[in-house]
């Protein structure tokens, strides 16, 4: 008889221990595949992460092909104090000489001295109109602005007191900024145009709901033209700057100068006695990075295949990617991209003789002197990198990894082809799981039924001796009597 320990029923047979053991051993396929799913799940990863990094790499080198890095510009000024310089697209290398004769300034008036910002003016109204004066310094007429309507700034019973006045010509739009000056005589009004240049002066006229004849009182007393004298004293003249620029005469509304030479700001801070020499110049700074980028991006390419493909001797495993056949064709590739030479260019040749080259390791490096000699030759630097062939030949290294890692992004490229392949395989692997599973559950099921019958047939036998081993020995006692 069996000396297994049961749970509960029958002839003591361990049921549940029995099945759970044959079970082990049935279970072992689905053990097997989903071992392989794993396996093949960290190899999707690995391919995604793979095709991160060349995008990466794809990105670097639409980087270092664009037409906007290679006219890109930096400029600088002799004298950055008195005149700042800014480059846009399009901005042409070269030299210019500027002098800063006048720099455009705003209209400031300021009233007499009242009281303090309650002081009470009066009612009416200040027509306030921009424009320019003509026979400057000493004017003899005004031209409106053109485009610019008198804006009229009404004062009513309300608004009398020098500060409401203030906030009375803020609110108006009328293209002067008021504001309270306290000094040792009291509070003035002081008005100032809100944008330098001539045509941005300003002329004001006042009328009085009670005029008492008195131009220095109520709202008279802020009345202005540049033609006559006035209550209110102008500090500053509205002007246009002027400039020179390589000879040339250059007149601004603003300190700011755009457009006086292609792609060119200048922005003007000081009057200057002597010419400003300004340099604009290709930014081979920008250029420089953008290759540092490329490199690095080929190394986290190249580092990544390797990490994934080296054999680790101690555990005697190959990396995730070992053998695949994607990984092995784009390292070939890669490195093929490298070796080639180029007829792009009549000074370089191969990525070496700019200072890339090869490392032991199978990344890139950079030689800083060699760089930086080839950085002097923007022109045959460019078309060793960036040139847009007609053929492998002619084309330049940089654009030749474009295209290439365009090619094995793209939608039915080598990446999008092995993700596939992979998903596919995870699917079929995950509907065999499912299908064995189902198969497991109806053997269970069977190796139960058959185990708990054959634990009740034993049960039943167990009884049946017993009775015949009392029968026995009932038969044999009576014997022994007789």
């Amino acid at each position: 008889m069996a000396t297994i320990t049961s749970t509960g029923i029958g002839s003591g047979l361990d049921v549940n221990s029995i099945v759970t053991q044959l079970m082990a051993l049935e279970s072992r396929p689905l053990n097997i595949l989903q071992q392989a799913k794993s396996g093949l799940d960290t190899k999707l990863s690995a391919i995604g992460t793979l095709q991160s990094r060349m995008s990466a790499l794809r990105d670097a080198s639409n980087t270092l092909t664009s037409v906007s890095l290679w006219n890109q510009t930096v400029a600088n000024s002799a004298n950055a104090a008195a005149l700042k310089v800014s480059t846009s697209a399009g901005a042409a290398a070269g030299r210019y000489a500027v002098q800063v004769d006048k720099l455009a300034s705003t209209q400031t008036l300021a009233s007499t001295a009242f009281s303090g910002p309650g002081a009470v003016i009066g009612e009416g109204s200040l027509t306030i109109e921009l424009g320019s004066w003509t026979g400057e310094p000493a004017p003899t007429g005004f031209t409106a602005k053109s485009g610019a309507a008198p804006v009229v700034v009404t004062i009513g019973p309300d608004d009398t007191s020098l500060e409401k006045i203030r906030d009375k010509i803020n609110q108006s739009e009328a293209g002067v900024t008021a504001t309270l000056i306290n000094d040792a005589s009291g509070t003035r009004l002081s008005l100032r145009s809100k944008e330098t240049g001539a045509e941005n002066a300003f002329r004001i006229t006042a009328s009085e709901t009670v005029d008492d004849g008195n131009p220095a009182t109520g709202l008279s007393a802020f009345a202005y033209t540049a033609m006559a004298a006035s209550p209110m004293t102008r500090s500053q003249t509205a002007i246009n700057a002027e400039a020179t620029i390589n000879g040339i005469p250059i007149t601004s509304a603003s300190n700011t100068l755009e457009g006086v030479a292609d792609g060119l700001t200048l922005t003007l801070s000081q009057v200057t006695t002597s010419e400003v020499e300004v340099n604009v110049a290709p930014d081979t700074a920008a250029i420089q990075k953008s290759i540092e980028t490329f490199v690095s991006a080929f190394n986290d390419v190249a580092n990544y295949i390797r990490d994934q493909t080296k054999y680790n001797p101690d555990t005697k495993v190959g990396g995730t990617l070992q053998g695949d056949r994607l990984v092995v064709s784009l390292q070939a590739q890669l490195r093929a991209i490298v070796n080639q030479g180029s007829e792009a260019s009549d000074t370089f040749e191969r990525l070496t003789d700019i200072g890339i080259s090869f490392t032991s390791t199978g990344t890139l490096s950079i030689n800083s002197s060699r760089l930086t000699d080839a950085l002097g030759n923007l022109p045959e630097l460019r078309k060793v990198l960036a040139a847009d062939g007609t053929d492998t030949a002619s084309s330049g290294f940089i654009d030749r990894f474009k295209d290439f890692a365009s090619s094995v992004l793209g939608a039915e490229g080598a990446f999008e082809n092995r993700t596939a392949s992979l998903k596919g395989q995870i699917s079929l692997n995950q509907k065999s799981q499912e299908s064995m599973e189902r198969r497991l559950t109806q053997t269970e099921e069977r190796l139960r039924r058959q185990y708990q019958a054959l634990d009740t047939a034993m049960s039943s036998l167990s009884g049946t001796a017993d009775y015949l081993t009392q029968q026995l020995t009932l038969i044999a006692n009576t014997s022994s009597r007789g």
